[in-house]
Parts: C-alpha cells; sequence; structure tokens
C-alpha cells in the first residue's frame, strides 16, 4: 500500500525558539508599540515645576494628545527610541543630528484655541541648557495659550486681555499676595489650603518682601507677620474671613515699570504685571522694519522662520546681507503663559512659541504623587487622579 503524504506533512518542523529569543521578541514589539504611540496617538509627561498650579501641581503625571493639533513628522530620526536628550541616567545624548528631515504635521482635529493647556519645545538655546537642539527635541514645557496668531495681547495690573477683552482666569489659577496676620503660621496651615510650593516667611525674604516694621500696628501691643504666598482667589476669600488675618495685599509692579528680562525691554517699559500690546505673529502677515518691531519680531526672524546669514541690531536686520524694509511672516506663531502667573518663566519672558514647536494638547491626570507629604500615606493625591484638564 503507498504512502501519500500532504505538502504539510512534507514541510519541515518549525524550530522553536529559545526563551532568549522570545524576550527579545516581546521586547522589541513593545519598544515599537510604545514608540508608534509616543509619537502618533499619546505621551505621557510630569509636571516638575510649579509655574502651571493650582491648575497642575507638581507631581501630577498627565497624558498629552498629539491627535489634536496633529502628529509631526519627526527631525531626527537616528534616535534611540523612547528617549528625549539624553539617554536614561547619562549625560550621552540619545540622537544623531547626522540626518536631520524637514518636519510636517499631520492633519489634526482641532487647531490651538486660546485657554488650551499646550505642551511644547521652548524655543530659547538658553533654556535648553545652551545646546542647539533640533527643534522635536527641546526641552518640553506646559502653558496656557492666552495669545494664537493675530491676537492683539496686553497684561494690565496682572489682568490679560485679548483683542481689548478681558480673558477669563482659570477657575485655580494663583497670584501672588501678601498676607499680614497676627498669628505666626506654620507649613501644616498652608498645606491645608494647598499653599504648598509658593510661600515665604519673614525669615525667607525674597525681592518682593517687605520688612515686618512696616506692619506694625502703633495702636495695638502686638505685631503682625506677613507671609508672601501663591494662591487662588477662593483661598484669598477663605483667609479673609479669619479674624487673626488684618490684610491682603496683591503684590504687583506698578505700570511704566520695567523689569529686567522681560521680552521687548528696554526698548518697552514692560514688566510681568503689565506687558504689551503686542500683537502675535501670524503666517501670511507683513510688518515694517523699524526699531519697535525689531525689538518684538527681530528674535522670531533670526532664530525660528529658517532664514539663513541674518544679521540683526536694534536699528535694521539684514538677510542674505540685504537690508530688509519690510518682512511677512513664514509660520503662526503662539502666546503661553502658567497659570500661576507670577511663578512662570513663560512668554512675556523670552517670547512667542512657533507652530512647528507645539507638541499636543494636555488631556487628563492619571497620576499624582506630592514630593513633600506630609505623612507617607498622602503621598498619593486621590482627588486628583484621572481629573480632565481645563
Amino acid at each position: 500500500m503507498s504512502e501519500v503524504k500532504t505538502r504539510a506533512d512534507r514541510k519541515p518542523a518549525k524550530a522553536k525558539k529559545s526563551p532568549l529569543r522570545e524576550w527579545f521578541d516581546s521586547i522589541l514589539f513593545a519598544v515599537v508599540a510604545a514608540t508608534l504611540i509616543r509619537w502618533l496617538f499619546m505621551e505621557a509627561f510630569t509636571i516638575p515645576t510649579p509655574s502651571m498650579e493650582n491648575s497642575l501641581m507638581v507631581g501630577d503625571f498627565l497624558f498629552v494628545s498629539k491627535l489634536h493639533y496633529g502628529t509631526r513628522t519627526t527631525t531626527t530620526p537616528l534616535q534611540v527610541p523612547l528617549t528625549h536628550q539624553k539617554i536614561w541616567g547619562t549625560n550621552i545624548p540619545s540622537y544623531s543630528t547626522a540626518i536631520q528631515l524637514p518636519s510636517y504635521r499631520l492633519p489634526g482635529f482641532t487647531s490651538v484655541k486660546n485657554g488650551d493647556v499646550v505642551v511644547f519645545n521652548v524655543p530659547p538655546k538658553y533654556l535648553n541648557d545652551n545646546i542647539d537642539y533640533p527643534v522635536d527635541l527641546k526641552t518640553n514645557y506646559i502653558k496656557r495659550c492666552v495669545g494664537i496668531p493675530g491676537d492683539v495681547l496686553e497684561v494690565r495690573q496682572r489682568e490679560v486681555y485679548v483683542n481689548g477683552t478681558l480673558l477669563p482666569k482659570p477657575p485655580r489659577s494663583e497670584q501672588k499676595y501678601f498676607l499680614k496676620t497676627t498669628e505666626v503660621l506654620d507649613a501644616a496651615f498652608f498645606r491645608k489650603y494647598d499653599i504648598v510650593n509658593d510661600y515665604r516667611d519673614p525669615g525667607q525674604p525674597t525681592e518682593n518682601w517687605k520688612p515686618l516694621e512696616q506692619y506694625n500696628d502703633s495702636t495695638k501691643s502686638s505685631t503682625m507677620v506677613g507671609y508672601s504666598i501663591n494662591t487662588t482667589e477662593t483661598v484669598i476669600n477663605q483667609l479673609k474671613g479669619f479674624d487673626w488675618v488684618k490684610g491682603i495685599e496683591p503684590m504687583s509692579d506698578k505700570p511704566g515699570e520695567m523689569s529686567p528680562g522681560i521680552y521687548g525691554t528696554p526698548t518697552f517699559k514692560w514688566n510681568h504685571d503689565n506687558f504689551g500690546p503686542i500683537t502675535v505673529p501670524k503666517q501670511g502677515v507683513t510688518i515694517p522694519i523699524n526699531a519697535q518691531t525689531i525689538a518684538l519680531y527681530g528674535p522670531v526672524i533670526e532664530l525660528y522662520e529658517g532664514n539663513e546669514n541674518v544679521v540683526s541690531s536694534p536699528t535694521g536686520i539684514k538677510i542674505g546681507g540685504k537690508p530688509i524694509t519690510s518682512y511677512t511672516f513664514k509660520q503662526d506663531y503662539y502666546f503661553m503663559m502658567g497659570d500661576n502667573r507670577d511663578n512662570s518663566l513663560d512668554s512675556r519672558f523670552w517670547g512667542f512659541v512657533p507652530a512647528d514647536h507645539i507638541v499636543g494638547k494636555a488631556v487628563f491626570v492619571w497620576m499624582s504623587l506630592d514630593p513633600n507629604p506630609d505623612k507617607w500615606y498622602n503621598k498619593i493625591r486621590w482627588n486628583r487622579l484621572f481629573r480632565t484638564i481645563d
């Protein structure tokens, strides 16, 4: 009786993978999948500073959507997966600039709007360890967008106006106040009111600190104590209800007083509480070149527009050796501010955010860890888990 073998019978048995090979394949798949998700859809970030308090707290872990504004194609393809600037735990660069590609943005389902909380690559070199990183590898910042392309923005006594209309404050935004009391307050009291990263007592003077002698009440035997605090209007209203609180004063700079380090100075006498008016650059809009526009837009023309051989001075700009009398912007720009407006290094200090620096929209907090809990079991801020960002 003859034996008939099927094709499957004739096929040699497939060699079984070794455990090491199975582990390698699993890790490779996970890395590739995580890289694609991180690039195309969503990326996780951590809040390291109090510039967005009390909307976002130090220790918040959040997800940022790349789909809202559209994913950017990478300009630096030679990079260790799942890294940013350095290889984990080292100072070794995680990328090579041997290949640099033009960046494009895939279609998104919305655009950056006033009030959006946005993650972006901060533009100035001095905020990137004085290293000229590729755009997509610059340091990530998170702020609230208060000005979109074409907006006329102004800050008057800490209030933001856009196109002449007052921009409502975010519900949990903070500002700086000087609190005068007849009681000595400790860290536990401030923690009760979520003032955990921004308060100073008289033993910790700051540039805005006022000597206690100014607050001695000659009609009473007690001496008042002063604290510089950053907190919300809601908390301020609660503190005003205590009979031992003798005064709460906003701490702000005066109009016309110039602060060093503010964008546009010394041409304009601005400070972080009184800034502008200033027009946010918009793609296709042409401006004249003069001393005023150079102070505001000279860095944009020189650093972010892709122009070569730019020479800028307080009185003129040359591109390719030729003086220009006007300039047309090649891309859109945005103006960003922290919700903790008196403790935020933002566009008032370093200028506009180019459109090609936008990373994505912050959508929700999935975990929050208190970096300095009063008790170990309070390490997790349970009330902040899975909180949407507004």
